[in-house]
């Protein structure tokens, strides 16, 4: 649809024999909360890095914002608004906490074609402000060795949203987390849509991703199976058999 933020049409990925994703159609819309699940080895790594540029998808097509993104390198796909964070957060360990921000404040939202350039004095305020929203204000001038799980992580998430985007892919941000932590980092993801930025979480916590989600993905070695509301879907037969394991 015209409507759309992120348009997938029948991508198609193969590591030689191996089919990896199969025809997958996706879509997902300015400030939407998205769940993406499914077993091991179902496609949903594969299906990021297509996304993200780490990888080139074989066929089918990616559209970002009304840009075709087949070919485009994981730079300048940032650059358009499409970040990602990763499951094992990979901060530069030599900077501290607030030097980490500045990597993408400078190198995707200063190298943004026709954007204005941030000074400064406006990329110190924009880390101050992350630091805020992730609750890391006290650890500004810490290095991320310092940081428990739970702050590098937020770390993590502060890292994708320096780079300003408008479709943030968080990939398993609760791995390993505590209930509350869970819930920390849960509250944290609602209030980016609250800024208009769509999210697509890719959890193995079940309760975690419906609380979340409006809008719930399922894959399948390879395929989708099944695409619409959260509650609908975790009951769907194919689902249950295929994922849940009852």
């Amino acid at each position: 649809m015209a409507d759309d933020l992120l348009s997938v049409d029948k991508l198609g990925k193969r590591f030689g024999g191996f089919v990896a994703l199969d025809g997958i159609d996706l879509t997902v819309r300015a400030g939407e909360r998205l769940g993406l699940i499914g077993p091991n080895g179902s496609g949903k790594s594969t299906l990021v890095n297509c996304l993200s540029g780490t990888l080139r998808n074989d066929s089918g097509t990616v559209r970002f914002d009304g840009n075709l993104l087949n070919g485009l390198a994981a730079h300048r796909r940032t650059r358009l608004g499409l970040a990602r964070s990763f499951q094992l957060p990979k901060p530069f360990r030599s900077l501290t906490v607030v030097e980490n921000l500045r990597v993408p404040l400078y190198y995707s939202v200063n190298a943004r074609p026709g954007a204005p350039h941030l000074a400064e004095a406006a990329v110190g305020e924009r880390c101050r402000e992350l630091l805020r929203l992730v609750g890391l204000e006290a650890k500004a001038d810490r290095q991320p060795q310092d940081l428990t799980q739970i702050e590098m992580r937020k770390l993590e998430l502060a890292r994708a949203l320096a780079a300003e985007p408008k479709l943030l892919i968080a990939d398993e941000a609760m791995a390993g987390l505590s209930n509350s932590e869970v819930d920390n980092i849960l509250a944290l993801l609602m209030r980016l849509g609250d800024r208009g930025i769509a999210v697509i979480l890719i959890e193995h916590i079940m309760r975690a991703v419906i609380s979340f989600s409006q809008r719930l993905v399922v894959l399948v070695a390879g395929r989708k199976i099944a695409d619409g509301d959260p509650h609908a879907v975790v009951r769907d037969p194919e689902v249950v058999r295929a994922y849940l394991g009852e």
